[in-house]
């Protein structure tokens, strides 16, 4: 029968705590986060040399509170800084006067033959259409 290994985490302020023990032995590490917690407990299962062993991952003693915050803090986004929007009319820092006028450079795969470019017309307006119908004379 295989026996089951246990990683059991304690957060300590900013950090966490791991405790893995299983097959008569007990390791311990520290990490900075949940996440590195979870991936030094790896580091510590392997430690132990039991690679087929199962792995039972706790916080405050249960599985689901350990899934939880783990799962949380993975799909949770990184703090980003607010977008700055500037107020209307006024030019964005980025934009210069030749940078407008000036096309933005294709890849090499998304831009056509020259081929092609040389047999494209500038868009000029159609010519009006000429009426058919006679002059009315008075």
């Amino acid at each position: 029968m295989v026996e089951a290994i246990t990683a059991t985490y304690v957060q300590e302020d900013a950090d966490w705590a791991i405790t893995v023990s299983g097959q008569g032995k007990e390791l311990t590490a520290r990490a900075p986060g949940i996440i590195a917690a979870r991936d030094r407990a790896d580091q510590l299962v392997e430690e132990l040399g039991d690679g087929k062993a199962t792995v039972v991952h706790l916080l405050n003693g249960s599985a689901l509170d350990f899934t939880s915050a783990y799962m949380t803090a993975r799909l949770t986004l990184p703090k980003l800084p607010p977008l700055e929007v500037p107020p209307p009319g006024s030019v964005p820092k980025q934009q210069t006067t030749e940078a407008a006028d000036k096309k933005p450079q294709l890849p090499p795969s998304k831009q056509l033959p020259k081929a092609v470019e040389d047999r494209k017309a500038p868009a000029e307006p159609a010519p009006a259409a000429e009426s058919k119908a006679p002059a009315k004379q008075a």
